[in-house]
């Protein structure tokens, strides 16, 4: 039911809400309720653009004990015509009666003003909530994904700590979107060091506090020293420039590592690297331009022996297997035999 409390918009409603639809004559409208009806309080015209003039035409208007409703015209349109933000003010020192009446009504007036020209509602009941700060921090919490109840969430941190572990980390399978940290300068500033060959390794850590990639270590390194950089209870990521020889030519191969030592770390570790890791990856490939030959992940840094770096790098091709081929029929085995039947005795 559209009028829950039997309150209509009176005619100076209605007109001012038809001019306003229709044309950029107000910046704000003030309506409240007088008696049995809606009424309008307040009209301003704008001057500024809309965040310019924001606070100091809305927060004049909001009294202390008395709820209102406001309608705030933004400068972009749709195709309805211009976009309005609906203010709803409840005070909390207002009497229960007010609110009540309030709340009920609110329905009404989203209606006699058409709900196709509202972008927003907000609901306030402190005078914080309705300054433009309190708009945009509105914004931001309509952009954030919803909560998730505790069984989703659990269910969120599995999948994120077991991304990729039954398929290669070289597939293009579709699988969880990952979380762009920023990357620190000095472990980009490392990274072109690292392209332009002037070093042969780079590790990376997450900084869950900061919510940034930093950089960790650039110590020469070679294969021998591989294990010695993988650290035992958390996790890192690591570029290393694979010198080595195949089939007589001599190459210097990029090979990303993600170590990740099992359960010795937290859940919120190995969900913010698992998740971290694409979109650090990509940036690598795309941005500093550094092609990755091969891309690992190991949870012990005993694995990263020179035999195990070479048939990662270079796997051995699969033998052909041979085609399945029909059995011959059996050899000839003499002419055809035609039997005649037994001559009739006369």
């Amino acid at each position: 039911m559209s009028h829950q409390t039997g309150i209509q918009a009176g005619n100076d409603v209605k007109d001012v809400f038809a001019s306003a639809r229709s044309g950029d004559q107000y910046r704000v409208l003030k309506i409240v309720i007088d008696g049995e009806q809606l009424t309008m309080d307040t009209t301003r015209k704008a001057s500024k653009k809309w965040d310019a003039e924001y606070d100091s035409l809305v927060l004049p208007l909001l009294q202390d004990d008395m709820p209102c409703y406001i309608l705030y015209r933004l400068d972009s349109s749709n195709n309805q015509g211009h976009e309005w933000i609906f203010l709803a003010w409840s005070p909390d020192v207002s009497t229960v009666r007010h609110k009540m009446l309030y709340a009920a009504t609110r329905a009404t007036v989203k209606k006699e003003f058409g709900g196709g020209h509202i972008k927003d509602e907000i609901f306030g009941t402190s005078k914080d909530e309705m300054t433009l700060v309190g708009y945009r921090k509105y914004l931001t919490s309509q952009a954030a994904p919803l909560p998730l109840t505790a069984a989703e969430e659990e269910l969120r941190k599995m999948k994120l700590s077991e991304v990729q572990t039954d398929i290669s980390v070289d597939t293009k399978q579709q699988t969880l979107q990952g979380v762009a940290f920023p990357v620190h300068k000095d472990a980009i500033a490392a990274l072109e060091r690292f392209r332009d060959k002037r070093i042969n390794y780079v590790q990376l850590e997450v900084d869950a506090q900061q919510e940034l990639i930093r950089l960790c270590n650039t110590e020469p390194t070679e294969v021998k020293d591989l294990p010695l950089r993988i650290p035992k209870e958390s996790a890192r990521y690591h570029f290393f420039l694979y010198k080595h020889s195949h089939e007589g030519d001599y190459l210097q191969s990029t090979v990303f590592i993600y170590s990740m030592p099992g359960y010795n770390c937290s859940i919120r570790e190995r969900m913010l690297y698992s998740s971290c890791k694409n979109p650090l990856v990509d940036m690598v490939e795309n941005t500093l331009q550094i092609e990755i030959e091969k891309k690992l992940e190991i949870d012990d840094g005993d694995e990263l022996t020179s035999d195990f770096l070479y048939e990662e790098v270079h796997p051995k091709q699969h033998a052909h297997k041979q085609a399945f081929a029909k059995p011959k029929g059996p050899g000839k085995r003499g002419g055809r035999r035609i039997t005649q039947p037994p001559a009739e005795e006369d």
